[in-house]
C-alpha cells in the first residue's frame, strides 16, 4: 500500500489505519460528532503526505506538509479531548500522532533549509 522506504508515509497510513477503528469504536459509544472530527482530521495528514509526494515544487512540498501538520496538532487536540471528556484509552494513538508531528517539523525544517 505505501512505500515501505518512506517512514513517513508509512507512519501516517497506519496512523490513518487505527484512527479509523478507533472513530468505529466512538461511534458505538454514540460519540458521533468527535468520531466525525477525528476521523477527518486523523485521515487528513496521510492524504496530505501522499499529496507532497507529488508537489509541483519545494514550496508547494512544504505547504503541504505544512497542510499535514496541521492536521496533526487538531488530531492531538481531538484525541486530548477524548481522553479527558471520556476517559478513553487512546495513548497509542496520542504517541504516535506525537511522533508524525516531530517526524512533519524536522522534514519541514530541512526542505526550507533547501528552498
Amino acid at each position: 500500500m505505501t512505500d515501505s522506504k518512506n517512514p513517513l508515509l508509512t507512519k501516517s497510513f497506519d496512523f490513518a489505519l487505527l484512527t479509523v477503528s478507533f472513530c468505529q469504536e466512538l461511534e458505538t459509544q454514540k460519540k458521533f460528532v468527535i468520531a466525525k472530527q477525528l476521523l477527518k482530521s486523523g485521515t487528513s495528514i496521510g492524504a496530505n503526505v501522499r499529496e507532497a509526494q507529488h508537489a509541483e515544487s519545494n514550496s508547494d512540498f512544504i505547504h503541504k506538509l505544512k497542510i499535514a501538520s496541521k492536521e496533526c496538532e487538531e488530531t492531538i487536540y481531538w484525541l486530548e479531548i477524548c481522553k479527558a471528556a471520556y476517559s478513553l484509552n487512546c495513548e497509542t494513538l496520542l504517541s504516535e500522532s506525537q511522533q508524525i508531528g516531530k517526524l512533519l517539523s524536522r522534514i519541514i525544517s530541512t526542505a526550507k533549509r533547501k528552498h
